[in-house]
């Protein structure tokens, strides 16, 4: 086989050959990995023939002449168009507020850069695309505040977690109401959560929220009925389902019992449907118009969720990649046929996800009312389950045969394979960045903000195929600065700020390229170090992104400096003898180095350092609460963990079912949550911390 042609394919399909990895050591991806990757790809690359046929066509569509759906340009700058117009060709354009104008290409056969920022319609030639006009940068933190230099700050927390009398098990809208109303009263400007994606319906037993079933909808278990339907009517229901007992039961626990606790979730938002079906209730116009706005997009969701439940019931394969052919295409005539035939099930399925979609309006309502400049901070998963709805719907767009994951690094050494698919690359190119654009309004729309979960994916994603090992994959390259214009366009229109999980192994430049856009990145205390146990200073923290003492994937501060995720490592056996001992070693020099960094901010030390009462722990969370609102950071947040000094992390890497991941719920209800005189200190220090940083670099 022709090695050279192989890779000279692959870097065409925009596969890295050669990548350097966590250590800067150069590396090259073997042929059989290429191959599979490139067939996954749709690119055949088993032989000779099949690696020339395929990089015949992959030159084609790259270099032909047919105009794509859709182009992109910064405001001001021109479109460069000389690949499929000549000088002077002329070309309408339809504006976006219905203006219509009339232009002429230049001597470089270039759009002039006169457009307003938007989606403008351009007829050349004969042909027609979307051009999209991007302004310089995204919705920013300077723009909340109107100042060169905002120094806000909030809260972090798991939704799940959150506790409300009646929550029946998990948290939901209703609780983070409580306490984004309770944050707000306190100076917090934002509440980041956790992601909100819809999971799968019919299998309750798939509870990792950033493995969902599609990032178009949200999880309905979150919705809080009562704010919508109101409360006599959930009472009513639960009377009814006689689900009293266990939801109170369920209620007492202090790790969520997911399968329980949905199940009797989905109980109740089903009896409350059939309630609402029979009655006439005015809220039916505000339904039917949901569903209409939500479009075919929304029923291909909602016809999904309920041919899986169909499939469960029979006992057949939940994985729409092993259905029957004509199921496995959404426009198929037996999908519609069976939309049809269980309407009032596709119905329901739509009745949920307007529950869900009114409770977060609501919840984003009462988080601006209390104060919050930003309020709530969505996350945003860096893909979707390769079985579910997303991947159904978007088929041309995704890629279900390759998961997303990450290659061997330090503290990796077998690779990470995350078990999500992705956006195909030259799929986003060929649809017009559909599928991209719907996914950022859907996540935009009832937030001040928006967490990107690992950001680099915009650049850059390490996939694998399926089933393989995530050694045996490679680094796939995006068109990074369409998309960045496109989020940059969309943060605007929502007047919401982007925050990007700029963690690990960043590609040169890319921070650069973020900061540009003002995409705030994320630097987290526990990593900000030169070396093992030298942190960094406080001058050294930069102020285009967020500060955070820790991360969900991490030890909250009192559980790091007891070593906690340690213990875990190794009562799992995740680690060997040998391990375990340099890591207590080395975070015994974290302990005193992160001191020392404290020390540094001389209140910092003065008046929490030398306090000699209570848990020895204590004292450095509020000396790290104070250095981080002392930071430079336009943001900061904290996650509720460390305000209430807990030791457990909501997720420990590398565990699926010896670790209780993503269940562990919060101590206290949220009405009072941050009545707890840990968390009333820590807040009452972060926002002095703020208002002095404000200050000082005024």
């Amino acid at each position: 086989m022709a090695y050279d042609a192989l890779e000279q394919l692959a870097s065409l399909a925009g596969i890295a050959v050669d990548w350097a990895d966590a250590n800067g050591l150069p590396q090259r991806v073997q042929p059989v990995v290429l191959q599979r990757v490139l067939a996954a790809l749709g690119h055949p690359a088993d032989s000779d023939e099949h690696i020339a046929h395929s990089t015949q066509a992959l030159k084609q569509a790259q270099q032909g002449s047919q105009l794509p759906p859709m182009l992109t340009v910064d405001y001001g700058q021109p479109l460069a168009l000389a690949r499929w117009c000549g000088p002077g060709t002329p070309c309408r354009v339809l504006q976006e507020d219905g203006a219509q104008v009339e232009l002429r290409l230049d001597e470089q056969a270039q759009l002039p850069g006169m457009l307003p920022v938007g989606y403008h319609q351009v007829e050349i030639d004969g042909r027609d695309f979307t051009m999209a006009v991007a302004p310089a940068h995204c919705y920013s933190a300077q723009e909340v505040v109107g100042s060169d230099a905002p120094r806000l700050w909030g809260l972090g927390a798991q939704l799940y977690s959150l506790r409300r009398p009646g929550d029946g098990g998990f948290g939901d809208m209703q609780a983070l109401e409580a306490l984004a109303r309770a944050a707000g009263q306190r100076g917090a400007d934002a509440l980041a959560i956790s992601p909100i994606h819809a999971m799968f319906s019919s299998d309750t037993e798939r509870y990792s929220p950033y493995s969902p079933s599609s990032r178009l909808f949200l999880n309905s278990l979150y919705a809080s009925p009562a704010s919508v339907l109101g409360a006599d009517a959930v009472r009513s229901a639960i009377e009814r389902t006689g689900l009293g007992r266990s939801l109170s039961e369920l209620e007492k626990l202090d790790l969520v019992d997911w399968p329980a606790a949905a199940g009797a979730k989905q109980v109740l938002l089903r009896s409350l449907f059939d309630e609402f079906q029979a009655n006439d209730s005015p809220l039916h116009e505000d339904l039917r118009q949901f569903r209409h706005t939500g479009g075919q997009a929304l029923e291909n969701h909602c016809r999904f969720e309920a041919l899986q439940a169909d499939h469960a019931r029979r006992g057949q394969p939940q994985d729409w990649r092993q259905w029957a052919a004509p199921l496995r295409e959404p426009r198929s005539e037996e999908v519609a046929a069976f939309a049809q035939e269980h309407a009032d099930e596709v119905a329901y399925y739509a009745f949920c996800q307007w529950l869900i979609a009114r409770s977060l309006e609501n919840a984003q309502r009462t988080a601006k009312a209390s104060g919050m400049r930003v309020g709530l901070v969505a996350d945003l998963a860096v893909g979707a389950d390769g079985a579910g709805s997303q991947a159904w719907g978007r088929q041309d767009e995704l890629l279900a045969s390759l998961t997303v994951g990450a290659p061997p690094d330090i503290l990796n050494r077998a690779g990470q394979s995350w078990g999500i698919s992705a956006f195909s690359p030259q799929g986003l190119v060929r649809h017009g960045y559909r599928a991209f654009i719907e996914m950022l309004r859907a996540n935009f729309a009832h937030a001040g903000g928006l967490r990107i979960d690992h950001v680099l994916g915009l650049n850059r994603l390490w996939v694998i195929p399926q089933g393989d090992s995530p050694r045996d994959g490679a680094y796939l390259h995006y068109p990074l600065d369409d998309m960045l214009r496109l989020l940059a366009l969309e943060s605007q229109r929502h007047r919401a700020i982007v925050l990007g999980e700029d963690l690990g192994t960043v590609p040169e430049g890319l921070r650069e390229k973020l900061a540009a856009r003002r995409i705030l990145g994320m630097r987290v205390l526990l990593f900000e170090q030169h070396h093992t146990g030298q942190f960094k200073r406080l001058e050294e923290w930069p102020d285009n992104a967020l500060a955070t003492s820790t991360t969900h994937d991490l030890a909250p501060l009192k559980g790091w400096w007891r070593a906690n995720d340690i213990d875990w490592s190794h009562r799992l056996g995740l680690i060997d003898d040998t391990v375990e001992r340099d890591w207590r070693q080395s975070r015994e020099l974290e302990r005193q180095g992160l001191r020392q960094a404290l020390a540094q901010d001389e209140q910092t030390f003065q008046e929490d350092l030398h306090t000699p009462e209570g848990d020895e722990a204590d004292p450095i969370i509020d000396a790290s609460v104070r250095f981080l609102g002392h930071t430079r950071a336009p943001l900061v947040l904290l996650p509720v963990e460390d305000a209430l000094g807990l030791v457990e992390a909501p997720n420990l890497p590398g565990t699926v079912d010896t670790h209780p991941n993503w269940r562990r719920r919060l101590p206290l209800p949220c009405e009072v949550l941050l009545d707890d005189p840990h968390a009333a200190r820590r807040l009452e220090l972060l926002a002095a911390a703020r208002q002095q940083a404000q200050e000082r670099d005024r």
